[in-house]
């Protein structure tokens, strides 16, 4: 394979492993960032410029996306898989036709996703309680917001293409370029044009066109296995088949753990908007924590599925090994300096004049001692994941975080939380089902690499 790796591709089944998983980690995890920046953006720049009920009506959002997101970007995930794999296996063809599916399953995805931003939203607002100073603010920003959808899921899909073959920088550089261009409109139509979240929507929503069009125009110059010809756009069956029994269950399990968090975001909701800003711009902070270790998880599924498909099985263990001690280190360092700068990192969401400034950060500063310094347990499960689902199961994973994360957060909600009203109450939910869920994770891969390693010793 390595007489075809071109520039931008990375032979992830020969050389050097540990440094071949930093070069291919590190440029995920400042992709993940600037993707950030969409949201923190606008939540920096509203709560600044915008007032409190600005911003809670942004943050108060951020559940519901990716609920509603989570199911189609999962699909990229199956596309990541099945790229890495056709790739270390050496099939050009499949390579070819999963790719064309992917992008027609991209569009596909996207306008889905319009429908449903525009008829559901709001009344999925008023279930989960949102106060009636923020619903108004946070329907037109969701409203505007999914019109950029059909270019998130090019986006998407298109990344998760090249990321498969090993090329993480130029996924990086076009959010470089899409996130300065937000942070620009962002300041522009809500400082002199004083257009508030529908023009941090409008930012968010412009900055992710110029991203697809960009990951798009990489796509069609390509000269190597992932080219596209928009002459060959069609759905394969068989390969969209494929995807969708890897993809269908990340999905379903990205869906999961966002219904929990849509609870607990109910749960905020329940106190009043100067927590539910605390709440947000805390989360916000947390964010950055998590794009960094979930490069890791990125980094798992792709050299899994390629070793898996050149079947090398030393390699995908050791890839296991090294992906879960690297996830641990930077989840705890990033994790423990965003709490112990909690309070100066929590004011750059806020307008210093406002009078609940204080008690903004005292709240902001609770979530993040829950959250921030055990968020090494979430890395960690994501980790084992990645691994699994590489190795191309993905139905396992998804039902063990149905019932660590999902189930036993909602009996927490309406047992511990509904007898003791109380935010620690609320937030110790998380590294509990972290904890849970990444032990049971362990215990499948476990299973799972027998019944892999005993296959390939015998092909």
């Amino acid at each position: 394979m390595s007489t075809r790796v071109r520039s931008h591709e990375m032979d992830m089944c020969n050389g050097p492993l540990l440094s071949k998983l930093i070069i291919f980690a590190v440029p995920v995890m400042l992709s993940g960032v600037l993707q950030l920046f969409f949201n923190a953006a606008d939540v920096v720049v509203v709560g600044r410029f915008a007032g409190k009920e600005a911003l809670a009506a942004v943050g108060s959002t951020s559940s519901l996306i990716n609920l509603l997101v989570n199911l189609f970007v999962g699909l990229a995930v199956g596309t990541n898989v099945l790229v890495a794999r056709f790739y270390g296996a050496n099939n050009a063809k499949d390579v070819e036709e999963t790719v064309h599916t992917s992008i027609v399953m991209a569009v596909i995805s996207g306008i889905m996703l319009i429908f449903i931003g525009f008829f559901f939203t709001k009344p999925i607002l008023v279930l989960m309680g949102s106060p009636s100073d923020v619903l108004p603010l946070s329907a037109i920003y969701l409203k505007i917001y999914f019109l950029g959808m059909p270019a998130m899921m090019l986006y998407n899909f298109g990344a998760a293409i090249l990321r498969a073959i090993g090329d993480t920088k130029r996924p990086m550089i076009y959010l470089t370029i899409a996130g300065i261009v937000n942070v620009l409109l962002n300041l522009l139509f809500v400082i002199p044009f004083k257009l508030s979240v529908v023009g941090v929507a409008l930012a968010t929503t412009i900055s992710q066109c110029l991203s697809a069009a960009l990951v798009i125009i990489a796509l069609i110059r390509e000269d190597g296995y992932c080219k596209l010809n928009l002459n060959k756009l069609k759905i394969n069956r068989h390969k969209l088949l494929m995807l969708l029994k890897v993809g269908l269950p990340a999905g379903m399990q990205g869906c999961i753990f966002s219904i929990s968090n849509v609870l607990i975001q109910s749960s905020v909701n329940s106190f009043n908007s100067t927590v539910m800003a605390a709440n947000t711009a805390g989360s916000s902070i947390e964010g950055f924590v998590y794009v960094a270790m979930n490069a890791f998880h990125q980094t798992a599924v792709s050299f899994t599925s390629q070793n898996y498909g050149a079947k090398k099985i030393k390699r995908i263990k050791k890839t296991a090994v090294y992906c879960i001690l690297m996830v641990s280190a930077v989840g705890l360092v990033l994790g423990n300096f965003a709490y112990f700068f909690s309070d100066p990192l929590l004011r750059l969401y806020i307008d210093s004049s406002q009078s609940s400034v204080p008690e903004i950060i005292k709240y902001g500063s609770l979530r993040m001692l829950y959250i921030c310094t055990t968020y090494f347990l979430c890395g960690i499960m994501d980790t084992l994941v990645g691994v699994i689902r590489g190795l191309g199961y993905s139905v396992m994973p998804m039902i063990v975080s149905l019932l660590g994360a999902c189930a036993f957060r909602v009996v927490w909600i309406f047992t511990v939380f509904a007898q003791n009203h109380s935010l620690p109450i609320l937030y110790v939910s998380y590294p509990i089902s972290w904890a849970l869920t990444a032990t049971v994770h362990f215990i499948c891969l476990m299973i799972v690499w027998k019944g892999v390693k005993k296959r390939l010793e015998e092909e």
